[in-house]
C-alpha cells in the first residue's frame, strides 16, 4: 500500500486557494489573503515582476532552433512560469528551479515583516518620513544583491533582492506618491545620485484627524512627499500622518487615522481604496529593479540569479587518492558523467545559460561547474567556473597522492560544496575512504536539507573487504555510516562499487539523477519474502529500477503479470545492465500504468530506487502564521516539535499535463514514517492549470527520524497518482532563529548578531555551539540554556571581521542547539550568510549610459507607451481567468 491517508485529526483544515485578486506594507504572502481577500501581496508583486522580466528576456533573446516568442501570445492572459518555459524551451520543460528561486526571493521579501531586526525599522519600510534613509537602504540592498550574485552566491543574492523589493514596494503603499496623482513609478527612487524631489519638512502638518476606519480625505492639500509614522519609534510629531490600522499605536494619537494602502481591508489600511493603484506602481517599480540587475549582471548572470533554466545543477567532490584517479589508463568517471550529460541531454544537468552570446559555446552548453578536491589532511579550495575547458584542466591537474591513513576530509569538502552550490542541486562525492571528519555529520546533513541538495556518494571501497593501505588505527565496520546519514537526510544514496566499474556506475547514476522524480516504494526498504510495490501513472516516462548490493536474484513484475529477472540485455519489460553489484533496468516506454512489484533476494544492505521522468512535480515549504499589522506566513526550514505549523504545497507541471487529456488532481497529502500524523485528505475542486494549497495541522511531536512528504491523487485517466518530495523532512526539537545586521559587513568591523531559541514541546536542556569561517572570530554570551514548555531565550553574538577579509566574499555563521538529555535528540541548526563589502564603495547603481533592461526609461520622468500583459504568478492562477481583473502589469521596453 502507498503512504497511509488516514485523516490527521477532526477539524484539520486544508484550504485550496482560489487565487483571488492578489496584499501591509503590502501584506507578505498568500496566507495574508485570509485577513484581506482581494489584496495584492508582496509575494504576488515579486513573482509577477520576475515573470514580466523573464518574458522580456525571452522576447529579446529568441531561443536557438525554435520560433521566437510573440508578445501578443501573452497579452490578456495570466502569465505562468510553466507557460513561459514551454514556449521558450519546449513543451514539458520543467520550471521547478525557476519557481523555487522566485520562492526564495518572495520569502526573503516577506521576512522583512517578521525578522526582529527588520520589522520595526522605519528605514526598511519608508515609514516616518525617512524617505532619504529608506532610499539609501533600498539602493544598498540592491547593491548587495548585485555583489552577491557577482560573487556566485545566488542564494544570498536572492535574500538581499527580496529585502530590496520589500522596501521598494512599501514606498508606494506607505508614502503619498499615489495620493499626489502620480501614474508612474518615482523616476529617481532607484538612482542614489538623483534628488527624490520635494519632501515634507519637519514642521509641516500632513494629515487631518480621522475617526473612521476609512480615511480617504485626511491628507492635507500639499504637494510634498510624506509617509506615515508607525508604532512608538520614532514618536509621531504633532500634525503628522500615521501608518494607520488597528495595530498601529500611533494612529490613536491626533491626528488619528492613517494613509497606508497595504490591503483592501479598511481595518488594516485607511487608504484601502487606493490599494490597487499602489500595487500597479509597485509592480512597475519592481520590474524596473529586475531590469536594473539584468543590466548590471548581463543576461547570463541574470538567468543564473533566477535560475531561468529547465536544468538542474551539479557539484563534484573529488579525491585524487582513489585508484581510478591515480591510474592514468583509467578514464576519469567524473569527466565521463559530464561529457555524457552534455552530449545526451544538451547539458541539462548544470546551472545553464539558455542564451547564445557572441563567441560563446552552443546555446545549452554548461555555464557553471563546481569542484572541491579533498584528501588527508586537507580539502579544497572550491573551484567554480563557467568555462568547461578550465574545469577539465583543473580536474586533470589535481595531483594524485598516496600514503597517510585511510580516512579523508570528505565531509569538510562536502560542506564547502554545499555552501557554493545552488539549492535543488545534485552533488556527487567520489571517494575510496571513510570520513576523517565524521563529527561534521549532523551539520552537513542539516545544511543539505536547508539547501535541498541531493548528495550521492560513490565509494570504491567495499566495507566488507580488507584494506589495501597501511593505516594508523583499526577501522570500525561502521566507518561509512556518516555517508549513509547525510545521504538519507538529503534524499541521496551511497553506492559501493569496484574500481573497474566506477566509470559505468557513475555514468548511470549521474544520468539518472537530474530532473527525475523518485517513486515511493512500499515498504521503503527490502524486507525478506516481501515484494516492493510502486505505482506508475500515465504521466511517467523513462522509468528505471536501480538495485545495488549483494543480490542473489531479483524479479520485476508489471501490472499485466509480465516479469523480468536479472538476466542482462533486452527482456519483456526493458533493458537490463549490470556493473558488478549494481543493476539497472530501463523499462520500455510508455510504461504500463498500475501497480508494479519487485521481488529481491539478497544478503546485507541492498538498496532499490525507482525513478522516472515527468513534468508533474511539487515544491513545498513550512511556515507559522503571524498575526498583527502585517499578517502572513513566516517561513520555516523544518517543522518544529509542538509548534502549530502550516505546509504550503505548490504543484508544478499541471499545465503540461493538459495535452494528454483531462487534468490530474491530488486528493491527499501523506507523511511516511510518521504514524501519529499519517495524512490528511483535501478536495481541490475543479481541475486547474496550476494551483497552490496549504495545510493546517496540529502540533507535531519529534519523530524518530526523517519522514517523507507525498502527494496522492488520480491522473487524467483515473489511475493512482503518487509523487514524493526528493528530500525528507525532520521535526526539529526547538525553534532556532539567527539574524544579523540588515546591511553588509565591512573589513575591520564587529557586527552584532541576535539569536532566539524557543521550546514548544516540554523542558529542554541545551548546549549551543557556533562555527564561522576560519579567519573570522565569533563570540557569544549564551552557551547553555534550559527552556521550559513555551519558553524562549535570547542571546547575542559578535562577529569580528578581519581587516584582511576579501571584499565581495561571503561568510557563513552556524549555530547548533544540542540536547543534554539522557537520550539526546538530533541537534537543530541555523545558518546565516553575510556579505563582506567595502564601507564606502563607488556607486554601482548610477543611471547607466546603456542598458538592455527596462530601467533605461527611468532616468527621466517620461515613459514611452507600454503594452500590457496580465499579472503573472510563478505557481498558480486559474486557467483563462486573470486574477487581478483588467489592472494588468506593464512590460517596459
Amino acid at each position: 500500500m502507498p503512504a497511509t491517508d488516514v485523516p490527521l485529526a477532526l477539524g484539520a483544515v486544508l484550504l485550496l486557494l482560489q487565487l483571488l485578486s492578489p496584499t501591509s506594507a503590502f501584506f507578505p504572502n498568500i496566507w495574508s489573503l485570509l485577513a484581506a481577500p482581494g489584496s495584492v501581496t508582496h509575494q504576488d508583486l515579486t513573482e509577477a515582476a520576475a515573470l514580466n522580466a523573464t518574458l522580456q528576456l525571452f522576447l529579446e533573446r529568441p531561443p536557438p532552433g525554435r520560433p521566437p516568442l510573440r508578445l501578443e501570445d501573452f497579452l490578456g492572459r495570466t502569465l505562468l512560469a510553466d507557460d513561459l518555459f514551454a514556449a521558450y524551451f519546449g513543451p514539458g520543460s520543467p520550471s521547478r528551479r525557476f519557481r523555487a528561486a522566485l520562492g526564495e526571493v518572495s520569502r526573503a521579501n516577506a521576512a522583512q515583516d517578521f525578522l526582529p531586526a527588520a520589522r520595526n525599522d522605519p528605514d526598511l519600510h519608508f515609514d516616518a518620513e525617512r524617505l532619504g534613509q529608506g532610499r539609501a537602504r533600498l539602493v544598498g540592498a540592491l547593491r548587495e544583491a548585485l555583489a552577491a550574485a557577482q560573487a556566485g552566491d545566488h542564494a544570498l543574492a536572492r535574500q538581499r533582492l527580496g529585502a530590496a523589493l520589500h522596501a521598494l514596494q512599501d514606498f508606494y503603499s506607505h508614502s503619498n506618491w499615489v495620493e499626489l496623482g502620480q501614474q508612474r513609478p518615482h523616476p529617481h527612487l532607484l538612482w542614489p545620485r538623483q534628488e527624490l524631489g520635494s519632501l515634507a519638512r519637519v514642521g509641516d502638518p500632513t494629515c487631518a484627524d480621522c475617526e473612521e476606519l476609512s480615511c480617504p480625505g485626511n491628507l492635507l492639500g500639499f504637494t510634498r512627499l510624506t509617509s506615515g509614522y508607525f508604532g512608538t519609534y520614532p514618536a509621531k510629531p504633532p500634525g503628522k500622518c500615521s501608518h494607520g490600522g488597528r495595530f498601529d499605536q500611533s494612529s490613536s494619537q491626533p491626528p488619528r487615522g492613517g494613509i497606508n494602502k497595504d490591503s483592501t481591508a479598511p481595518g488594516f489600511s485607511p487608504h484601502h481604496t487606493l490599494h490597487l493603484q499602489a500595487a500597479k506602481l509597485a509592480l512597475l517599480a519592481s520590474i524596473q529593479a529586475f531590469g536594473l540587475l539584468r543590466s548590471r549582471l548581463g543576461d547570463r548572470g541574470f538567468s543564473r540569479l533566477l535560475d531561468i533554466t529547465p536544468a538542474s545543477s551539479l557539484s563534484l567532490c573529488w579525491t585524487p587518492r582513489a585508484a581510478w584517479a591515480r591510474n592514468q589508463r583509467c578514464q576519469n568517471p567524473a569527466r565521463h558523467i559530464v561529457e555524457q550529460r552534455r552530449a545526451a541531454h544538451g547539458a541539462r544537468h548544470y546551472v545553464l545559460v539558455p542564451f547564445h552570446d557572441p563567441g560563446s559555446p552552443r546555446p545549452m552548453e554548461p555555464a557553471h561547474y563546481v569542484l572541491v578536491p579533498f584528501h588527508d589532511p586537507g580539502f579544497g579550495p572550491v573551484f567554480t567556473t563557467s568555462d568547461p575547458d578550465s574545469f577539465w584542466q583543473q580536474l586533470n591537474e589535481i595531483q594524485a597522492v598516496g600514503g597517510g591513513d585511510e580516512p579523508e576530509m570528505s565531509l569538510s569538502a562536502l560542506e564547502l560544496a554545499l555552501l557554493h552550490t545552488p539549492p535543488l542541486s545534485d552533488i556527487f562525492v567520489f571517494t575510496d575512504a571513510s570520513p576523517k571528519d565524521a563529527f561534521l555529520t549532523p551539520r552537513v546533513g542539516a545544511l543539505a536539507q536547508e539547501r535541498r541538495c541531493r548528495v550521492t556518494f560513490l565509494v570504491t571501497e567495499d566495507p566488507s573487504q580488507g584494506q589495501r593501505r597501511v593505516r594508523r588505527e583499526v577501522l570500525s565496520p561502521l566507518r561509512f555510516e556518516p555517508y549513509e546519514v547525510v545521504a538519507l537526510a538529503s534524499g541521496g544514496e551511497v553506492i559501493f562499487t569496484k574500481d573497474q566499474h566506477i566509470r559505468d556506475v557513475a555514468t548511470v547514476v549521474g544520468d539518472s539523477v537530474a530532473d527525475l522524480v523518485v517513486l515511493p516504494l512500499e515498504p521503503p526498504v527490502v524486507v525478506p519474502g516481501r515484494p516492493l510495490v510502486f505505482t506508475v501513472d500515465g504521466l511517467l516516462r523513462r522509468v528505471t529500477v536501480r538495485i545495488h548490493g549483494e543480490v542473489r536474484s531479483f524479479r520485476i513484475r508489471s501490472p499485466a503479470g509480465a516479469s523480468q529477472g536479472q538476466e542482462e540485455g533486452q527482456g519483456p519489460l526493458g533493458h537490463t545492465r549490470r556493473f558488478g553489484q549494481f543493476w539497472m533496468v530501463s523499462i520500455n516506454d510508455p510504461p504500463q500504468t498500475g501497480t508494479w512489484e519487485i521481488q529481491v533476494t539478497a544478503e546485507g544492505n541492498t538498496r532499490v530506487r525507482v525513478q522516472a521522468r515527468t513534468a508533474l512535480d511539487f515544491l513545498f515549504h513550512f511556515g507559522i502564521p503571524v498575526e498583527g499589522p502585517h499578517p502572513g506566513l513566516c517561513p520555516l526550514t523544518q517543522p518544529v516539535a509542538g509548534l502549530r505549523t502550516q505546509l504550503l504545497v505548490e504543484v508544478t507541471g499541471l499545465h503540461s499535463s493538459r495535452r494528454q487529456g483531462p487534468l490530474p488532481h491530488f486528493s491527499h497529502v501523506g507523511f511516511r514514517r510518521a504514524p501519529s500524523w499519517a495524512g490528511c485528505p483535501w478536495s481541490p475542486g475543479e481541475p486547474r492549470s496550476e494551483v497552490s494549497w496549504w495545510l493546517r495541522f496540529p502540533p507535531l511531536l519529534s519523530t524518530a527520524g526523517p519522514f517523507s512528504l507525498e502527494l496522492l491523487g488520480r491522473d487524467g485517466g483515473g489511475r493512482d497518482l503518487h509523487r514524493a518530495a526528493p528530500q525528507p523532512c525532520t521535526v526539529v526539537p526547538v525553534l532556532l532563529e539567527l539574524s544579523g545586521p540588515g546591511g553588509f559587513l565591512a573589513p575591520g568591523s564587529k557586527a552584532p548578531l541576535s539569536l532566539r531559541i524557543a521550546s514548544f514541546s516540554g523542558p529542554r536542556d541545551l548546549d549551543l555551539r557556533t562555527w564561522v569561517n576560519s579567519s573570522f572570530t565569533l563570540t557569544s554570551n549564551l552557551s547553555r540554556v534550559r527552556l521550559e514548555h513555551n519558553e524562549s531565550a535570547w542571546g547575542r553574538l559578535w562577529l569580528e571581521v578581519p581587516e584582511s577579509a576579501a571584499l565581495d566574499s561571503v561568510v557563513t555563521v552556524t549555530v547548533a542547539a544540542m540536547g543534554r538529555e539522557a537520550r539526546p535528540v538530533p541537534p537543530t541548526h541555523a545558518f546565516l550568510r553575510l556579505l563582506v563589502l567595502a564601507p564606502d564603495p563607488q556607486d554601482q547603481l548610477a543611471v547607466p549610459a546603456h542598458s538592455s533592461g527596462p530601467v533605461l526609461t527611468m532616468a527621466s520622468p517620461t515613459l514611452p507607451p507600454s503594452p500590457l500583459v496580465t499579472w503573472g504568478r510563478a505557481g498558480g492562477g486559474l486557467a483563462g481567468s486573470p486574477w487581478w481583473g483588467t489592472v494588468g502589469g506593464v512590460l517596459l521596453f
